[in-house]
């Protein structure tokens, strides 16, 4: 499966999981609240009723209403039209409100019964109960019409019902509530049967006493109201899941957008550098992929330029190598082929100046064939390196003593400057710092003219040791100095072996020093010389602790 398709799954797979999570949360949430939305509704509904009943409880009218239905609408945020149940209007919230009244609610209306519930008291005989009901007929005939004259008169008007139910008006004492049996009676025991007859017997008998108490205050009691609340087509507190469901579906597009998206900018580099490799792989040393930004993809893409850049380069060397070889060995083999092919002919006599000349050149190849192997295994890590203790003032010593030859021949004065009594040791193979060493010497020989100086110098700092090789030579030009250490480079463009060399020397003079984890460096200017500075770490304690 590709790169893009995996990514793809992935958020494919992440986007439906937070979608669906998402969706549930809201869903449970949202229930939750409509299902409190719900229980508040009824809650008001209960309110309101309960409220306009106790007002026609109290006042035994409905006259003057309307400021309780305008505090009871505005209380509940509830549209409310009261109405006799033969629909006589008696107040509505939008018209109280200042507003044309609305088309009401589809739902059922509410009734509103203001007439008293009669209470009997237990174990009432049938002939006291019927006396006590029509007290409570002509009592609540009485209190209705006091009731009503006060409410016209615009009093305060309080109304407590007595043991039998019947509203009280002129009395704050609060009624006794009616006290009933306790426990659960058991059907299988005989008095508490005969207790359950005796009870529905009761029960019956109160129904119909509540009956005919109802017909007679009928006439005196306030009608009963049909109560709608709430306005037609009026939106339920329920939950839309459509809108819900377009939501998580919108966010799954915009991750499988994204996902499509994020794959494209990473697969595009991914594949740039796929043809890149390919094209390098094939010989195509010059590919590169195209780079822009700073993220992760970016510096991928700056590091397989720089590697290709890095074989490229190599690949030129190596080529340069190559031709820089066989441009060393031609021209002596070919003078070494002219001279035996004439002294095989006869045209030239072997003197022994001929043959001398004929060995110089032999030993010549065979320096540069025996360079080119130490370079090569020196690159490869494969020198082999016998570390003492080694004290580089009598290094140094030994080297200006091995060129003092040359430089009186050459008209050089050879100078050593190694100042301070103790030893400067390190640990190192002797004979290849003696073979850096020489090289640098010899080449400050051939650069300084008759009269120059070339100095060997010798400086501690710290746990460092500091190898100097000085002339006054005619120097290097700046643009030539990053090229110094090259293989077979030389500084004449003639590339001529007058100045002599292999001009392997300094490469395998770099590579001796990396591999005793030390720096060589080179400073120049042309028309008054050269300094070449080897950096050793030393052993022992330093010369400057005293």
């Amino acid at each position: 499966m590709s790169f893009r398709l995996r990514v793809l799954g992935l958020l494919m797979l992440v986007a439906m999981a937070a979608t669906a999570a998402t969706g549930w949360l809201t869903l449970r949430q949202a229930n939750r609240q409509v299902q409190e939305s719900v229980t508040a509704g009824r809650q008001e509904v209960s309110r309101i009723t309960g409220d306009l009943r106790a007002y026609g409880l109290a006042h035994s009218t409905w006259e003057g209403l309307s400021p309780t239905v305008s505090r009871l609408a505005k209380d509940t945020g509830q549209r409310i039209r009261v109405a006799t149940e033969n629909d006589v209007l008696l107040a509505d919230s939008d018209a109280l409100g200042g507003r044309a009244p609305r088309p009401v609610s589809n739902q059922p209306p509410v009734l509103v019964d203001p007439r008293p519930h009669l209470r009997i008291p237990a174990r009432q005989l049938p002939r006291t109960s019927m006396k006590l009901t029509a007290t409570a007929i002509a009592q609540y005939r009485a209190e209705a019409v006091y009731a009503a004259c006060l409410t016209r008169a615009g009093a305060e008007v309080t109304a407590r019902p007595d043991d039998t139910g019947v509203p009280r008006i002129s009395t704050d004492r609060r009624p006794e509530q009616c006290e009933e049996p306790k426990g659960e009676p058991d059907p299988q025991t005989p008095q508490d049967l005969e207790a359950i007859r005796t009870c529905e017997a009761e029960q019956q008998f109160t129904t119909c006493l509540q009956r005919v108490f109802n017909e007679r205050v009928g006439s005196a009691a306030p009608p009963r109201l049909v109560i709608r609340l709430g306005v037609r087509d009026e939106s339920p507190p329920t939950l839309a899941a459509a809108p819900t469901m377009a939501v998580a579906g919108g966010v799954a597009l915009a991750a499988v957008l994204g996902a499509l998206l994020l794959s494209r900018a990473v697969l595009r580099p991914v594949r740039a550098m796929t043809l890149a490799a390919g094209g390098l792989g094939e010989g195509d040393l010059g590919r590169r992929v195209p780079v822009s930004g700073r993220d992760e993809i970016a510096q991928l893409g700056r590091a397989f330029n720089r590697m290709a850049e890095s074989i490229q380069a190599g690949e030129e060397r190596q080529r340069r190598l190559t031709g820089d070889i066989a441009h060393e060995l031609r021209t002596p083999l070919a003078n070494l082929r002219g001279y035996l092919e004439a002294l095989r002919d006869g045209v030239v006599e072997p003197t022994p100046e001929l043959l001398d000349s004929l060995h110089e050149e032999a030993l010549l190849q065979q320096r540069i064939v025996d360079d080119l192997q130490d370079l090569a295994l020196a690159e490869a890590g494969a020198l082999t390196y016998h570390r003492v203790r080694v004290d580089l003032r009598e290094l140094l010593e030994a080297a200006g003593t091995a060129h003092r030859a040359q430089a009186d021949a050459a008209g050089v004065a050879l100078r050593l400057e190694a100042p301070g009594p103790r030893p400067v040791d390190v640990i190192a193979d002797a004979d290849r710092l003696r073979q850096v060493v020489g090289n640098l010497v010899g080449n400050a020989l051939r650069a300084t003219a008759p009269g120059g100086t070339v100095t060997l110098a010798l400086g501690r700092h710290g746990e460092l040791a500091f190898l100097q090789v000085r002339d006054t030579g005619k120097g290097i030009p700046a643009e030539d100095l990053p090229h110094l250490f090259d293989r077979f480079w030389r500084a004449d463009a003639a590339r001529g072996r007058a100045t002599g060399g292999s001009g392997l020397g300094l490469s395998i003079a770099r590579q001796i020093v990396t591999d005793h984890q030390g720096t060589i460096a080179v400073e120049s200017t042309v028309g008054v010389g050269t300094t070449f500075t080897v950096t050793l770490a030393t052993t022992g304690p330093s010369a400057d602790a005293g």
